[in-house]
C-alpha cells in the first residue's frame, strides 16, 4: 500500500467507528489529549475466516477492530507488529 492509501484507510476505519473508539480509549485509560486520528500512522489487517481483524496504532496506542468495530485497546508496543497472532495482545470480548 502507498502511504495516501494507508492514511485513507486509517481515517475511513477511526471516522467511522470515532465515537467507539473514543469511549474505548477512555475505558482503558489510554485516550490522553484527546483523539487525535493524525496520530494514528501504522495498520495492518487479515482475514481469518470470515472475519477480518485490523489493528491500527499510534506510536502509544494500538486499537483492535473486528469486521469495523473497535473491540480493545492496547499501549503499542513493537512485538505486536511481528506477531504470529497479533490478536492474542488484546482482550476479546465474545459477540453477541
Amino acid at each position: 500500500m502507498s502511504a495516501p492509501t494507508v492514511e485513507a484507510a486509517i481515517n475511513d476505519l477511526l471516522d467511522w467507528a470515532w465515537q467507539a473508539v473514543e469511549e474505548l480509549l477512555g475505558k482503558r485509560g489510554l485516550l490522553g489529549a484527546g483523539l487525535v486520528v493524525e496520530d494514528y500512522t501504522g495498520i495492518m489487517s487479515w482475514l481469518e475466516r470470515a472475519t477480518r481483524y485490523t489493528v491500527v496504532h499510534s506510536p502509544s496506542v494500538a486499537v483492535l477492530f473486528v469486521d469495523t468495530f473497535p473491540v480493545d485497546a492496547i499501549l503499542f508496543h513493537r512485538d505486536l507488529l511481528g506477531s504470529d497472532d497479533p490478536k492474542s495482545y488484546f482482550t476479546l470480548q465474545p459477540r453477541t
